[in-house]
């Protein structure tokens, strides 16, 4: 039996990752083919509004294959696949994947403006022949003891608060920033503490602020890190950026092109605007003491 599930599944959260084991569990020895969509279809519905993904495409097929899909198909979002009816979308996928079952979220919406459901794509099953399996929303207590329905956009409003460790919560895993590292303005080495300039792409970067996190180097080492988030208020006004400074690092950072990945773990404090210099310093190396007590109780935990 082949089985589908259609989505964007940005973060592959603990909702997405219950509907790949639910697949798997109904696929048997057949195959789990997730369905997605790249670009993503509001890069196409609104052009030059940023995406802010909660992972790019590499790293959502990566998590994929891991929940325990076998592949992932990526459909281009052209304006006839956007502008299709249930039927003729549920058609072309039949056409190009054959599959015996979908497996989906209660919410789960398809078609031209969205405009079919669940109930759409169970009468289609009936028409088609194939099976519609519902899963159940993953809920998740937070910090604050609510409890919540796992989503999308929940990370990301966690994400726009600073909360990330709620954000792990509901990602079941920390979340992690990955790009290249850039040219910055090369302050960080001249006052001792250099940092790695990440180059985030569309991914969401949390509120501004000053993060815990467990930076991997391209070879697979591990070290801790003190990443602030923000525009560097105390040195006038900069685009958002992230600073990563992996603390005990005797490596270079200011050779550039190569692949930094930073698991956040807890937020620390807010962005500052210090009067000196010689005031931000006493600052980082509060913060990143504070940054090694945090990763060392969550290391032994």
């Amino acid at each position: 039996m082949n089985v589908i599930s259609i989505g964007n599944f940005d973060g592959v959260h603990l909702g997405h990752q219950a509907l790949a084991r639910r697949a798997r569990e109904l696929a048997g020895d057949g195959r789990v083919v997730v369905v997605t969509f790249e670009p993503h279809p509001a890069a196409i519905l609104r052009p030059g509004s940023p995406l802010q993904r909660l992972s790019d495409p590499s790293r959502r097929r990566e998590l994929l294959l891991e929940a325990g899909v076998d592949e992932v198909r990526e459909l281009m979002p052209d304006p006839e696949l956007l502008g299709s009816s249930a039927e003729g979308f549920i058609q072309r996928l039949q056409a190009e994947l054959p599959f015996e079952g979908i497996v989906e979220g209660a919410d789960f919406r398809f078609a031209r403006g969205r405009s079919a459901g669940i109930e759409e794509l169970r009468m289609l099953g009936t028409r088609y022949g194939f099976g519609v399996e519902v899963v159940e929303d993953q809920l998740v207590e937070l910090e604050d003891r609510s409890r919540v329905r796992v989503c999308s956009s929940l990370v990301r409003w966690l994400l726009a608060r600073g909360r990330v460790v709620d954000a792990c919560t509901a990602l079941g895993r920390p979340y992690r920033l990955d790009g290249r590292v850039v040219e910055g303005d090369k302050r960080g080495r001249t006052i001792g503490f250099p940092t790695a300039n990440l180059d985030h792409g569309e991914q969401l970067l949390p509120a501004d602020g000053v993060y815990a996190g467990l930076a991997t180097l391209p070879d697979g080492e591990r070290r801790m890190a003190a990443v602030s988030i923000g525009r560097k208020p105390t040195f006038g006004n900069h685009d958002r950026i992230a600073e990563v400074h992996m603390i005990g690092h005797d490596g270079p950072v200011d050779d550039y092109g190569w692949t930094l990945q930073v698991d956040l773990q807890r937020w620390l404090r807010e962005q500052t605007r210090f009067d000196s210099v010689d005031d931000l310093l006493n600052r980082i190396t509060l913060d990143c003491a504070e940054a090694q007590r945090c990763l060392q109780e969550h290391l032994v935990r």
